[in-house]
């Protein structure tokens, strides 16, 4: 009997790693740095509610910092 592997984690990562100073969000994703680090602990719901609220994290950050992506 082989095993199942687990279903992978939803994420918005995009490989783009730069958390804004100004903001404390990450220019790629728009996470918060503490999201990012907890990640892999937090619970589906929690990861849902996340990612709920980061299309409206974009306008959190000035959009010239957002042109350099």
């Amino acid at each position: 009997m082989t095993a199942t592997p687990p279903a992978p984690i939803k994420t918005p990562c995009i490989k783009v790693c730069v958390v804004d100073g100004e903001s404390g969000l990450c220019l790629g994703c728009y996470r918060k740095l503490n999201e990012v680090a907890t990640w892999s602990r937090l619970s589906e719901a929690e990861r849902d509610a996340i990612l709920a609220e980061l299309p409206g994290r974009r306008g959190l950050i000035r959009p010239e910092k957002l042109a350099m992506f």
